[in-house]
C-alpha cells in the first residue's frame, strides 16, 4: 500500500507543474484538467496518508 501513495504523490507534484505551465501559457483547457487532477490525486495523497501512514514508517 505505500507504493501508492509514492505514485500519488508523484502525480500531485505533476499536477502542480503542469498546472503552472498551463497559467503561463493561459491554456484554459489545461488549467482545468491541470487543477481538476490536482485536486483529486492531492485528496488521494492526503486520505492515502492518514488512512495508511507515511512509507517508511515502520
Amino acid at each position: 500500500m505505500y507504493g501508492l501513495v509514492v505514485i500519488f504523490g508523484l502525480v500531485t507534484i505533476l499536477a502542480i507543474f503542469s498546472s503552472i505551465s498551463a497559467l503561463k501559457n493561459k491554456n484554459i483547457l489545461g488549467i482545468v484538467f491541470g487543477l481538476g487532477t490536482l485536486a483529486v490525486f492531492g485528496w488521494f495523497t492526503v486520505m492515502t496518508v492518514i488512512n495508511h501512514g507515511y512509507p517508511g514508517g515502520h
